[in-house]
């Protein structure tokens, strides 16, 4: 029997529409059984599961996605991703890609921003292992993945928990960057990458239309529309 991936998707009240595009995308492409959840942080604190008190986070859930293992509840693969992210293809082609050996799986950036304001005039910050937590592959069965409970990740510092403190670095596996493929940061390329994000900003932003692969979200984003009217 095939488990289902899980995948938890970053929501942020101020870009609903990012989210649902980033989950259309990545349903109408999987081939294998997939469930999509945002993380809303209001619900997460209601359950008792996040109660860090307010920050000055770009967005809603910028430590909210280390709760995904603990909320997949299972031994196997969980993915996490931002919500400015459009996925091209099957998403769960990544199972094929991960060893279990491997605690955590994600594309290793090593860039210095192009720009210093992002999406909606907020500043651009710079940190070691920039974009490393954006997208993640989590194996649910490993001590170290275990061990990220919600009593650390509403504990510990920011970070802490997005430079992978929790983990040894032996235990990080590379992705190949076209599962993180940072709009705007990287030269377009010629095919289409699995999962583009538009980590400065993106099309449903009226001041972020003429962005690399804007064309590919404005034509997912309608597939959405229409079906969502019917």
């Amino acid at each position: 029997m095939t488990q289902t991936l899980k995948i938890y998707v970053g929501y942020d009240s101020r870009e609903d529409i990012a989210w649902q595009v980033a989950r259309h995308s990545t349903l109408r492409h999987a081939t294998r059984p997939v469930e999509i959840y945002p993380l809303k942080q209001p619900a997460l604190r209601e359950l008792g599961l996040y109660t860090r008190g307010a920050d000055t986070a770009t967005t809603e859930f910028s430590l909210t996605r280390f709760l995904t293992p603990y909320l997949a509840a299972h031994d196997g693969w969980s993915i996490f991703m931002d919500c400015d992210f459009l996925v091209t293809r099957d998403i769960t082609e990544i199972l094929s890609l991960l060893d279990p050996a491997k605690a955590l799986y994600c594309v290793q950036h090593d860039y210095t921003p192009a720009n210093m304001v992002k999406m909606d005039g907020k500043a651009q910050t710079v940190y070691p292992r920039k974009n490393w937590s954006s997208f993640m592959a989590f194996n649910g069965a490993h001590p170290g993945v275990k061990a990220l409970t919600p009593g650390v990740v509403n504990a510990e510092t920011p970070q802490y928990l997005h430079r992978f403190s929790w983990l040894d670095d032996a235990d990080i596996g590379e992705l190949d960057r076209e599962w993180n493929f940072l709009e705007g940061e990287y030269a377009k390329p010629e095919a289409l990458p699995m999962c583009v994000h538009y980590t400065n900003g993106g099309p449903w932003f009226e001041d972020w239309q003429n962005v690399d692969f804007g064309d590919e979200w404005r034509a997912e984003r309608d597939l959405y529309l229409a079906q969502a009217a019917e």
